[in-house]
């Protein structure tokens, strides 16, 4: 990856444990968004998808409610799951998408602050 694609990447990017149920062309299962960004996220599920395969992705925050977001499977990682490229959110979406972001970004910092202290 070059720099840019790691700037990119890396922006806005907080760990998060939200439940969540995918759907695809063929399955529609339960799973765990457990990193999440403006563009994307990462999903803890058992269920085999294929790169490309575009999904619709239930959200469920822990404060209640839903965020339906479309996108579009980048990578598979087997028996592990798979990363999402949101393709388009409305602006109602984008908020709640950002609110959410905002809500994990400072437990993420501090698990961040933790992990750098043990290693000095």
């Amino acid at each position: 990856m070059t720099d840019d694609a790691d700037d990119r990447r890396g922006r806005g990017r907080v760990s998060t444990d939200l439940r969540a149920r995918w759907e695809g062309v063929l399955e529609s299962r339960d799973g765990t968004v457990v990193d999440l960004s403006a563009s994307g996220c990462f999903i803890l599920t058992t269920d085999a998808v294929q790169p490309g395969e575009l999904i619709r992705l239930d959200i469920r925050p822990t404060s209640g409610g839903h965020l339906l977001l479309w996108g579009e499977v980048v990578y598979v990682m087997e028996e592990m799951g798979f990363a999402l490229s949101f393709t388009g959110a409305g602006e109602g979406e984008q908020k709640q998408l950002e609110a959410l972001i905002e809500a994990a970004a400072p437990a993420t910092r501090a698990d961040a602050e933790t992990e750098s202290s043990r290693q000095e």
